[in-house]
């Protein structure tokens, strides 16, 4: 009989967001309409210039590309960051197969088997999946709901550096939450990090969506050049989601060319993805205005929404496109599949992902779920009404 699996590939965590997915299969043959609200696929439409470049890309053979992007790439990028106050040079940028690869090789570079990474939780689920890859531990620091999930305060994660933590990772603005850090709490991160020489790792994937106030950057900060990385990506930026293309970008040489010599070892990104992606960042200002204008037409619709549902609990998030909210129920683990496979409005209804998902720490979060609002206002108008009736008639509700 063959081995069993390793230990790392038994403990490696399946996605929450994606628990539902052989039921929504199942039921999207018998009702007429599912609202998807569990993942953050936008439904905005990809810039035709990219699928211009991508259409009519001249070579006759698609190449090998350099393992760390190409150069008039990532030289685009650094352009990119620039117009967004922060200064890096084409070297300081290494392009990945996607922003999950940017977190990966990031833990690969900084952490060996049993370090830690302290995260603010809730937080993107696979942060779990990415470190356990490595041998990593995440050591959660839970952020409450009646703070709209704010960095919780600075001596609360102070406490949780060990011998073995190698950095704070934040996610800014937050998926599944929201919120974004103000530059207080970026400066008193920096602080921290300094004070105990670990890295601040940020992943800055949702920069261009904050709809009140503004993004404020690690990198953006002075002092901090040996400390900081950021993690980035165009899927959510251009609604590029399937052409995996996303970055590494630090002043840290070190860490930079540990990270090179991983990309050398998958050889190299997509390449014709980067022909493209050098078009959509012609785009400019202008294209970002309107996005975030129809996201945050959006944000306000659910929210809304929310508010006039009895027992409902969130704060309006600054950023992303999740709101985490917390519902009258014990388990929305169930209260999703029961809305999903047992209530409908008109043959509709909703699919939402459970929030406990989102929380390391064990038995917390089952109350609260996490909507994408990534389709169009009428349509989420449509679901927070039939979200609102199957809570009132959820037979779990409190």
């Amino acid at each position: 009989m063959i081995k069993a699996i390793s230990n790392r590939g038994q403990a490696q965590p399946a996605s929450p967001m994606r628990r539902l997915e052989a039921p929504y299969l199942k039921m999207k043959e018998i009702r007429s309409h599912i609202y998807p609200l569990n993942i953050g696929q936008p439904d905005i439409e990809t810039p035709p210039s990219y699928m211009d470049v991508y259409r009519n890309f001249p070579g006759p053979t698609i190449k090998y590309g350099p393992s760390g992007g190409l150069t008039e790439y990532r030289k685009t990028l650094s352009d990119y960051y620039a117009n967004c106050g922060i200064s890096l040079t084409p070297d300081e940028i290494l392009v990945t197969t996607g922003g999950s690869e940017a977190i990966i090789f990031v833990f690969a570079a900084i952490t060996d088997p049993g370090d830690e990474v302290i995260v603010p939780e809730p937080f993107y689920a696979n942060y779990n999946g990415f470190a356990n890859m490595v041998g990593a531990r995440i050591v959660p620091v839970t952020s409450q709901a009646e703070t709209g999930y704010a960095l919780p305060p600075i001596s609360e994660v102070e406490s949780k550096i060990s011998a073995r933590t190698r950095a704070i990772m934040i996610c800014n603005p937050g998926n599944p939450t929201g919120y974004a850090y103000t530059e207080k709490e970026i400066k008193d991160l920096k602080t921290l990090c300094l004070k105990h020489d670990i890295f601040l790792v940020s992943d800055e994937v949702y920069r261009e969506f904050v709809y009140d106030g503004t993004h404020h950057s690690i990198l953006s900060e002075s002092g901090f050049e040996s400390h900081g990385i950021i993690v980035d990506s165009l899927s959510k930026r251009f609604s590029l989601c399937g052409a995996r293309l996303g970055q590494v970008a630090s002043h840290n040489k070190a860490v930079m060319d540990a990270i090179l010599k991983m990309g050398q070892a998958r050889l190299c990104p997509p390449t014709v993805e980067q022909y493209a992606a050098m078009e959509v960042h012609k785009l400019g200002q202008d294209y970002f205005d309107g996005i975030r204008k129809e996201y945050q037409k959006r944000r306000d619709t659910v929210f809304d929404g929310l508010m006039k549902t009895e027992g409902v609990f969130c704060k309006k998030p600054r950023g992303a496109f999740y709101i985490q909210a917390k519902l009258p129920v014990e388990n929305t683990v169930e209260f999703a599949h029961w809305l999903l496979t047992e209530f409908e409005m008109n043959n509709e209804t909703v699919l939402v992902a459970p929030g406990n998902g989102f929380y390391a720490t064990k038995d917390i979060g089952f109350d609260e779920i996490r909507i994408a609002y990534i389709i169009e206002s009428g349509q989420l108008a449509r679901a927070m009404d039939i979200l609102r009736e199957g809570l009132s008639a959820y037979p779990g509700r409190r």
